[in-house]
């Protein structure tokens, strides 16, 4: 029953303190931490001080001990003798003195045991009290077995001296030897817990003291670490808030250049890397819907005024071949978009063949037969060109040479397309695709445009309509072949793509 509250109890704390904030958290562990380390101090140190204490308390009491028993022995083996008053006044006079110097009971009992000496028998005015006989110690007999060990000299016990007492003492005796003869015993005597009682206290009140003031720095400190580590997450929750809300603009400053800065530059970039995103993201929305309603709204148009007969009959072709790019224009970027997903969800896999790369251009280029020669477009290259085998994914590479064509032919206005196809053993073959007659493109753009959705800004025109998603396909189809594409512009007369394929087998 005990134990099940208890486990109640320890879950509802926990689940309390899981609710608290990091700060709370932090600053707790480090409230139970120190305190058990210093409960732990305490306890180590007061095993120190009473070992320690006890230590020197047995060195005290032995050393008193011999000194009153050398004393003894000179004062009953002396002129004393003839005195036995003066003796025992002597005698009791030493014992008290050294008795209230060390804090301890020291007495003196004959070889049976008896105590017949002690501070107590003797008056401040130094006369013997009753007749000698002390009413604290008269009721004391040492036992026979201490007695034999303290015959040995350097007698020490932690304990009640067979009974004598009830409370553990620390005792030291010494035998009183008189001619050879042991006359009696020296007992240097102190209770443990009494005398250990008042010395602890003590320093346990100076290391309380000591302690209490390094708590109160140790907490001010730990607060203002505590309070400068949480500080950038909850700068980093809020920056995150806003994200959720769509404002991308808050950054989190980076302090020092530990873990934590880290993880604030990753942050920054991270916020960086989705502000970018969402911008792209929105452009591409613009984009896509810009490029679907302009062929719909063409398409739809020319279909109605065929359908109302606002168009004659004799330029319906005309208006149905348009319809019809138009159309092709919608595949185009519906296919974009589709291997674009695929390509993210890693769903395009290769499927490669031996085949003449430069039939594949021979096609492609014949496509736009067409629009170049309406363009006046000039293609150079092409008679150099000669079968040039390459094993690669047939259909894959084809969108990314039809792609570049495609670009080259938007782009060029009274200007000409080079084409060509070189193959070297060990370093794969290369085909390059350059176009004149362009504005060419900034070094600035030339480093993003392969970039998902990204279009050069002067190409938004009419003649260039796209979502800036070919490029970026390209470049994943050729590296998904082991390959690089580049891309290269003199900024104002020329733009030319080139991309290499590794030598492989056949699979």
């Amino acid at each position: 029953m005990q134990k099940g509250r208890f486990r109640a109890f320890a879950r509802r704390a926990y689940l309390r303190f899981s609710h608290q904030s990091l700060f709370v958290k932090y600053f707790s562990v480090f409230l139970v931490i120190v305190t058990i380390c210093f409960a732990a101090l305490g306890v180590t140190l007061g095993l120190f001080l009473m070992n320690y204490w006890s230590d020197q308390t047995a060195v005290l009491l032995q050393e008193n001990a011999k000194t009153v028993s050398q004393s003894t022995a000179q004062v009953l083996s002396s002129w004393l003798r003839d005195e036995p008053q003066g003796s025992v006044i002597f005698i009791c006079n030493d014992l008290s003195t050294v008795s209230e110097a060390i804090g301890a009971d020291v007495f003196m009992c004959d070889p049976d045991g008896k105590i017949i000496l002690c501070k107590d028998i003797l008056s401040s005015d130094l006369v013997v009290r009753n007749d000698g006989v002390c009413d604290i110690h008269s009721a004391y007999t040492v036992p026979q077995e201490v007695l034999r060990e303290a015959a040995k000299g350097g007698y020490f016990a932690r304990g009640t001296l067979d009974g004598l007492y009830e409370s553990t003492h620390l005792a030291a005796a010494e035998p009183v030897v008189v001619h050879g003869a042991v006359a009696g015993y020296i007992f240097a005597v102190e209770p443990l817990n009494l005398s250990f009682q008042g010395y602890f206290f003590n320093m346990l009140r100076l290391f309380a003291f000591a302690s209490l003031l390094a708590l109160c720095i140790g907490f001010a400190v730990i607060y203002l670490f505590t309070a400068n580590l949480v500080r950038p997450l909850k700068e980093m929750s809020k920056a995150t808030k806003a994200y959720a809300a769509g404002d991308f603009s808050p950054r989190v400053t980076v302090r020092g250049r530990d873990e934590l800065a880290e993880l604030m530059e990753a942050f920054n970039r991270m916020a960086d890397s989705l502000a970018l995103q969402e911008s792209t993201r929105r452009s591409f929305v613009a984009n896509v819907s810009h490029e679907l309603k302009t062929p719909m709204t063409t398409i739809g148009g020319f279909i109605d005024g065929i359908l109302d007969g606002t168009i004659e009959p004799a330029r319906q072709n005309h208006y149905l071949r348009i319809v019809s790019d138009e159309t092709k224009r919608l595949s185009r970027l519906v296919t974009s978009m589709l291997n674009m997903s695929k390509i993210e969800a890693g769903e395009l896999q290769l499927q490669p063949k031996r085949f003449d790369v430069c039939r594949d251009i021979f096609d492609s280029m014949l496509s736009f037969e067409q629009l170049i020669a309406r363009k006046n477009i000039e293609v150079l290259g092409l008679d150099a060109l000669e079968p040039t085998y390459i094993v690669a994914d047939r259909d894959l590479l084809h969108q990314v040479i039809y792609n570049l064509i495609d670009n080259a032919v938007k782009f060029t206005e009274n200007g000409s397309i080079f084409v060509a196809v070189r193959q070297a053993p060990g370093e794969g073959t290369t085909v390059s695709i350059r176009n004149t007659g362009t504005a060419g493109i900034s070094s600035e753009e030339l480093s993003r445009v392969f970039e998902r959705f990204y279009k050069v800004d002067k190409s938004r025109s009419y003649d260039t309509k796209g979502a800036g998603l070919g490029l970026y396909i390209c470049k994943t189809i050729v590296e998904m072949h082991g390959g690089t594409i580049t891309a290269k512009s003199d900024g104002s007369a020329y733009v030319e793509f080139s991309f290499t394929l590794p030598e492989r087998p056949l699979p």
